[in-house]
């Protein structure tokens, strides 16, 4: 099985992401937009270059648990467990925010999403990153979201800072959204 993270295509988004930039991916169903979450201005940029308000919030992606660590120290053990059943998947949990998440990732919200992806293309950039990655679907608001790379050019052509090699995986929808607290399915998937 090819190791993605060691990709030049994806190190080379990995590193646009350090510098600021935004990126495109492939996920479990499309084309994802990433960028670094703690980097506002690049949160700005993607969010603008998407026509997304910031109050919707965003969704964060990692390569594996460890990942998340400081966005999940807080939880219990049941509920570690609910998560830990659906990952890696797709399968996003909203789970509360402990002050980890900035209000430019949370949005309007209490809560932070969270997935850890099982798309080899979308973990190798989370992981030459180094840590979670924004996913949002490579699209402008109201649009169908990119499902090939020639979508992607057609959408944001030179606006992007680097676009990975791969494929969108095989699912149909995007992940499913369950609240950890609720377990309320808030999108199906």
């Amino acid at each position: 099985m090819m190791n993605w993270s060691l990709n030049p295509r994806v190190q080379y988004a990995a590193k646009q992401m350090w510098q600021g930039g935004v990126v495109a991916y492939p996920t479990e169903a499309v084309w994802g937009l990433g960028c670094n979450p703690f980097n506002e201005d690049a949160v700005m940029a993607l969010l603008d270059m998407k026509q997304r308000p910031v109050n919707k919030g965003l969704i964060l992606l990692a390569a594996d648990i460890s990942q998340f660590e400081p966005f999940i120290y807080h939880l219990n053990d049941i509920q570690r467990q609910r998560i830990k059943k659906t990952w890696p998947g797709p399968v996003t949990w909203l789970v509360p925010n402990n002050g980890i998440a900035p209000k430019w990732i949370t949005g309007d919200y209490t809560g932070v999403a969270l997935r850890v992806t099982d798309h080899p293309v979308a973990a190798g950039l989370s992981r030459a990153f180094g840590a979670p990655i924004v996913s949002t679907s490579c699209n402008t608001q109201g649009r169908p979201p990119a499902r090939t790379g020639f979508d992607v050019h057609r959408y944001f052509g030179d606006e992007l800072d680097a676009i990975t090699s791969g494929a969108v995986g095989k699912r149909a929808n995007p992940s499913e959204i369950r609240d950890l607290m609720t377990g309320e399915v808030v999108r199906a998937g």
